[in-house]
């Protein structure tokens, strides 16, 4: 029997799953039963810790390989404590993260996966999308025959007149590109995040086979 109460891989693609089930481990996460009441007292809105427990049930404890950005990301997915912000909507805690970066790894008010320093920035407008780009990145750079990336305003030069979104990776402030044998990862979160666009950054890919893009 799995160990997940919910399979979590069932709206992946086959290379996500690949992916998760050769590099992907699964750990004890967090109890959010064990806190609800609690967090009730708090004020927090049960409908705010149902989300939090629906996650951890998909999601919790599940520890990815290193993200190519953002210092390799969430070491382990595993929410905590939701909390409001200034805007009125409310976020959880994705899983700490694996070095000091100054911000948090969130899950946003409509299940987005994104960054919260400065300012609340979505990455991706699922889970999934989070983990479709890892596993996208770990299958491009070890299949390319050359990798080539950009940072700061050069980022904006890049040309992708003709290349096509990865649909599976649910881009927001990053995304994924396609066109014949070439992939493009476009990261804008931290930019934006921290207002710093110096931290714009892309991976192009070059010399991919065009049948590992796709499920």
């Amino acid at each position: 029997m799995s160990l997940y109460q919910v399979d979590p891989l069932k709206e992946l693609t086959r290379r996500a799953r690949f992916f998760v089930h050769e590099h992907a481990l699964r750990v004890t996460s967090f109890d959010v039963d064990q806190s609800r009441e609690r967090w009730l007292g708090l004020g927090i809105p049960a409908t705010e810790i149902d989300r939090v427990a629906a996650y951890a049930r998909r999601w919790g404890g599940l520890a990815l390989p290193p993200a190519p950005r953002y210092d390799g990301g969430p070491r382990i997915l595993s929410p905590d404590i939701p909390e409001r912000t200034s805007a009125g909507g409310w976020l959880f805690e994705a899983g700490a993260p694996r070095a000091a970066v100054p911000y948090s790894f969130m899950i946003g008010p409509q299940g987005e996966f994104g960054v919260y320093g400065y300012r609340w920035t979505p990455l991706h407008s699922t889970v999934e999308g989070w983990v479709e780009s890892l596993a996208l990145a770990h299958h491009a750079s070890t299949r390319a025959k050359t990798i080539t990336k950009v940072t700061g305003q050069d980022v904006d030069a890049l040309q992708l007149d003709g290349y096509e979104a990865v649909p599976e990776v649910a881009g927001l402030a990053d995304n994924w590109w396609r066109r014949g044998d070439s992939l493009v990862a476009v990261y804008l979160g931290e930019a934006e995040c921290m207002s710093a666009p110096q931290c714009r950054a892309a991976s192009i890919y070059s010399g991919v086979q065009p049948w590992a893009f796709r499920d």
